[in-house]
């Protein structure tokens, strides 16, 4: 495939009427983390024109597809369907697409795969699915707090009014959809896996866990589809993942419908501060560059003469925990490093977490995507960590090329091979691929790697 076009759209600085930081509000209690729905409509629109004062001509489009962060869920106002199905009819053509739709939204701001505010409903939910192995066995994984259940859980519970104002729920991805079809887009299979849910078993979505979460929920939900149909999202945290044949769920990770073979699975460990940590130590010890953060890690030896440090600047996922602790070479716990070994803790720490929850999958070989995939001396610790040989992809934007693949395979109903994803359907051999996803105008990477 060649990639004839690329464009992006910063939050941040290009639409800093939303006030967001790395694209979200972090809300007082430092748990509940949500996005403007507005803003990654209004997004879209900069992007598009974008795209078209680029020299793109959209006329040659066959097929569009997209990668939307996991978990995170839209409300759409009752009412909405209609003003969504005259998108291409309205008379006001001078309107942008927010302002067609800024009253098309019964919650403004979304919860996204950061929030951390759920426990109770997480703790209810496996009550009434019989306990946090059973829901790992319907559902492929145990309650965590971002899935979209025990979201919609709270939402019912205390913003009731919002809720009962609600026609559809939307997931990112099936809501980006939403916006090109004019229409509710459903939910497939691969992203319904990440809502504490649907049974995987099935492929469609547990009685059990609906009735927990809230009644007559499989109206606003609609039907969730195979994956050929939709959109596809694999998340935008660091996550380690692999083909399975069969699910095996556990209570750390996640088992998700394969969003490629319809009758595969796809296991993912999923860390929570990764690329946004990485950008604090870098901007508060490498002077805010990449090119001093690669030279620390080329400076400063594998293992860092024995100090390592753990960096949760948010609650992690895998494994639950929050707080920065350091450690040096007799295992005392200390205040601070120097710079140069205050990068390297970070990242090797970062890294050895990763190894320790993904070896239970098994592994053989590793992709590494992302933006910190353009930062050589960052893969070097990642091989260094998981012995093994790490290889990468021409386009570090690899959410947006996996877009593209899938747009073609929508098109034209085969496989996505050539893709580099690695395995075809064989229990023989595994490869880890290890996404590395970063908000920043730089990405992870140092001029002089570029």
């Amino acid at each position: 495939m060649e990639v004839v076009h690329q464009s992006n759209v910063q939050f941040d600085s290009e639409l800093p009427e939303f006030r967001t930081v790395g694209g979200v509000h972090l809300h007082d209690d430092r748990l509940t983390v949500t996005s403007p729905v507005l803003m990654w409509v209004k997004a879209l629109n900069l992007l598009l024109d974008k795209m078209k004062r680029g020299g793109l001509d959209l006329t040659r489009v066959s097929a569009l597809s997209g990668s939307g962060q996991q978990h995170g869920s839209v409300y759409w106002r009752r009412g909405a369907r209609e003003t969504l199905t005259r998108l291409d009819q309205d008379q006001d053509l001078d309107l942008d697409l927010h302002q067609l739709l800024q009253d098309c939204f019964s919650v403004s701001d979304s919860p996204v795969w950061m929030d951390s505010s759920s426990q109770r409903q997480c703790d209810a939910l496996q009550e009434a699915a019989g306990g946090a192995e059973r829901l790992s066995h319907i559902t492929g994984s145990r309650a965590y707090e971002r899935f979209t259940g025990n979201q919609i859980m709270k939402l019912r519970q205390t913003r009731a009014e919002e809720f009962q104002d609600t026609e559809r729920i939307s997931l990112v991805s099936s809501f980006a959809a939403s916006l090109f079809l004019g229409d509710y887009a459903a939910i497939d299979h691969s992203d319904g896996s990440g809502m504490n849910l649907m049974d995987i078993n099935t492929r469609s979505w547990s009685e059990i866990c609906l009735e927990a979460v809230a009644p007559g929920l499989a109206r606003l939900l609609g039907t969730p589809l195979p994956s050929t149909s939709v959109l596809v999202s694999l998340g935008t945290s660091d996550t380690v993942f692999l083909w399975l044949q069969q699910p095996r769920p556990a209570l750390e990770g996640h088992v998700f419908c394969n969003p490629v073979d319809g009758q595969a699975y796809m296991a993912l460990l999923c860390f929570k501060n990764g690329s946004l940590t990485r950008e604090r130590v870098r901007n508060q010890f490498a002077g805010g560059s990449w090119e001093l953060f690669s030279a620390a890690l080329k400076d400063t030896p594998l293992g860092n003469h024995g100090n390592i440090g753990f960096y949760f600047d948010t609650m992690e996922i895998t494994p639950p925990a929050v707080g920065v602790h350091r450690f040096d070479r007799d295992d005392a716990e200390v205040s601070s490093f120097g710079p140069q070994v205050e990068v390297r803790a970070l990242v090797e720490g970062q890294f050895l977490s990763r190894r320790l929850h993904a070896e239970r999958l098994g592994f053989s070989a590793m992709v590494a995507t992302g933006g910190a995939s353009s930062n050589k001396e960052i893969l070097q610790v990642l091989s260094d960590v998981f012995n093994t040989p790490v290889f990468t992809m021409d386009l570090s934007n690899s959410a947006c090329l996996g877009s593209a693949y899938r747009a073609v395979h929508g098109t034209t109903g085969t496989g996505t091979t050539g893709t580099g994803t690695g395995t075809t359907g064989t229990d023989t051999t595994s490869v880890v691929f290890v996404c590395v996803y970063d908000d920043d105008d730089d990405d992870e990477v140092s001029h002089n790697n570029s």
